[in-house]
C-alpha cells in the first residue's frame, strides 16, 4: 500500500480530476461544514448513495489509504467518506446517469468478492493484514495481474476521490506542505533543496509549466 508521503506524488492528479469532472461548483462537504477539522454531525451521516454495508466498507478502504499519522487525522476523520458518498450523488444529478456511481458500486462489489474468495469474509470483516494484502494487488497498477484490472480501475478512481477529498478538507490543507499566500519580504528564489529535485526531474524529461525559476542565493 502506498504510504501518506507516497500520496503527495498522486496529489499532482487532483485537479486533473476535478476538472474531469466539471467545472460545476460542487457543494460538496468541505463547503457546507466550512470550519471542521472533522465532521461531528448530531447523530450519524444520512448517507444517500452507499448502503450500510458499502459505508462500513468506505469508511474502512478511505482510513487505510489516508490512516491517521503523526502530522494529521485519518480520512474518515477529515469527512473524506461523506464527501465521496456526496460527490457521486452530485454527478448523477449532474451527468444524468449512473457511471460514476456503478463503478464505485462495482469496484466495492469485487472487493467482497475476492475477499470472500480468499479470506471466506467480506473486505469489511477481513483483518488489516487480510485488507492490505487485497489492497496490494491492486494498488500498483504495473505490478497487478490482468485478472485483477478491474480492481486496479476501481482503485485507482477510489483512491483519487479519497485523496482529493482529505487535502480539500481543512485538515487535509494544513497536511500540506503547501506555503502560498504569505507576505515574503524578500525573494531570494528557490529553496536549493527543492532545485536539487527540480534538477533531478528535469533530467528525466520533467518540463514544468514554464518561467524563469532560479535557485536561492547560497547563505
Amino acid at each position: 500500500m502506498p504510504t501518506r508521503r507516497d500520496l503527495f506524488h498522486i496529489i499532482g492528479g487532483v485537479p486533473a480530476l476535478a476538472l474531469a469532472q466539471g467545472t460545476d461548483r460542487h457543494p460538496d462537504i468541505h463547503e457546507n461544514n466550512p470550519g471542521n477539522e472533522a465532521l461531528a454531525p448530531v447523530g450519524p451521516y444520512p448517507h444517500k448513495v452507499f448502503t450500510d454495508a458499502q459505508w462500513r466498507t468506505v469508511r474502512i478502504l478511505c482510513d487505510l489509504i489516508i490512516p491517521a499519522d503523526e502530522r494529521s487525522g485519518s480520512a474518515t476523520q477529515a469527512a473524506v467518506p461523506e464527501f465521496i458518498d456526496d460527490w457521486l450523488r452530485f454527478r448523477v444529478d449532474q451527468d444524468g446517469n449512473d457511471n460514476l456511481k456503478a463503478q464505485i458500486l462495482g469496484g466495492l462489489m469485487w472487493l467482497d468478492h475476492e475477499s470472500m474468495r480468499q479470506n471466506q469474509k467480506a473486505f469489511a470483516d477481513a483483518s488489516v493484514a487480510q485488507q492490505k494484502a487485497l489492497l496490494d494487488r491492486i494498488a500498483w497498477p504495473a505490478k497487478a495481474s490482468v485478472s485483477d484490472q478491474a480492481g486496479v480501475q476501481f482503485f485507482n478512481h477510489f483512491r483519487d476521490l479519497t485523496v482529493s477529498g482529505f487535502f480539500s478538507s481543512k485538515m487535509g490543507v494544513k497536511d500540506l506542505p503547501y506555503l502560498g499566500n504569505r507576505p515574503v519580504a524578500e525573494w531570494t528564489g528557490c529553496d536549493p533543496k527543492v532545485w536539487t529535485i527540480i534538477e533531478e526531474r528535469l533530467k528525466n524529461g520533467y518540463s514544468g509549466v514554464g518561467g524563469d525559476v532560479k535557485a536561492a542565493a547560497a547563505k
